[in-house]
């Protein structure tokens, strides 16, 4: 079987790879973006994941009228073994993502390619969010438009990839020689893409996000972050622990030895996959009086404000509420 990197010479600048899985509703305004792009040598690989609706005949028809849609049908497989399908078929120099509910703004394709084209030493680069749903009703997704949205220089991306996943999926895209490099999708019980950015970043792969909103993610009811377990909060904390704890054992010189900024449950939870993983929590750091002074599965509670001095000891914050992160920075 041929790597996923390698491809026939004389292919289209940038393979755009498309999965979807009963998606005839909003499929055509998808592709419709794509066709409707700037840049023209590209290529539209839509995967078609076991569809039980109208998709596949749409997808033929598509096919028909533009000859730069490529078909691939899998059998239901799933996210991570469709999208590998579409990167084995896909001729691009170039890879971008693209789910069948967003849409791309004209020049995406373009300023994208024209990145990476002029930046030989970045592998990936991404573009700032539209966000497409109700900020009252989707109040998270939000959220994490706006934060995703503040993180576009390699510098800021590197450093907060461990509190969240800092691209949405669909918005990438990356030289089709970091496949053969360092891999492509893994499949498990975690994301599949935030995966991925670990991996790479951790192998040295500079990323970029450029500053213009060029892709509209629009907050479907089927889309996977909300319908997948392996999106949960503890697939994210479980995939992310093993790469953290390979960055503290190379950053930390207190190394296993962390103080944990939060005492609630929820952080205890999550830091257990830490602790399998042989990090040791010396003390937790919190502001609750009802925790402070007390020993807490063994380890003490100390205020913020006792906390040690600063190169004595190597502080790891795990709580999650909203403005928290700022107030603790």
């Amino acid at each position: 079987m041929a790597s996923l990197g390698s491809g026939p010479t004389g292919g289209p600048k940038v393979s755009v790879v498309l999965p979807v899985r009963n998606g005839e509703g909003t499929l055509s305004a998808a592709v419709g973006s794509l066709r409707d792009q700037t840049l023209r040598e590209i290529e539209i690989v839509i995967v078609d994941d076991g569809s039980t609706d109208g998709t596949p005949d749409l997808i033929r028809r598509l096919c028909r009228e533009d000859h730069r849609v490529k078909y691939v049908r899998t059998l239901g497989r799933g996210i991570s073994a469709a999208l590998n399908s579409g990167l084995r078929e896909a001729r691009g120099r170039y890879i971008a993502r693209m789910d069948a509910d967003d849409l791309s703004l004209p020049r995406r394709l373009e300023l994208q390619g024209e990145f990476l084209d002029r930046h030989p030493d970045f592998g990936l680069v991404a573009c700032r969010l539209q966000f497409g749903g109700d900020r009252r009703t989707s109040a998270g997704y939000a959220h994490y438009v706006d934060w995703t949205n503040t993180l576009t220089t390699h510098e800021e991306i590197s450093l907060h990839r461990f509190v969240e996943s800092p691209f949405a999926h669909p918005s990438v895209m990356f030289r089709r020689e970091l496949l053969d490099r360092f891999g492509s999708y893994r499949d498990g019980d975690f994301p599949e893409d935030y995966e991925l950015w670990l991996r790479w970043l951790e192998k040295g792969v500079r990323m970029e996000k450029l500053t213009e909103p060029l892709l509209v993610w629009n907050d479907s009811p089927e889309r996977l972050s909300r319908t997948d377990p392996r999106y949960s909060p503890e697939g994210f904390y479980e995939i992310k622990s093993g790469y953290l704890c390979r960055w503290l054992q190379e950053n930390n010189p207190f190394h296993p030895g962390i103080w944990l900024i939060g005492a609630g449950r929820t952080t205890r939870r999550r830091a257990r996959f830490l602790e399998a993983l042989g990090v040791r929590i010396v003390a937790y750091v919190d502001i609750d009086p009802r925790k402070v002074g007390h020993l807490i599965q063994g380890r003490r509670v100390v205020h913020r404000n006792d906390t040690p001095s600063p190169g004595a000891c190597f502080l790891l914050s795990f709580v999650g509420s909203r403005g928290a992160r700022e107030e603790i920075r």
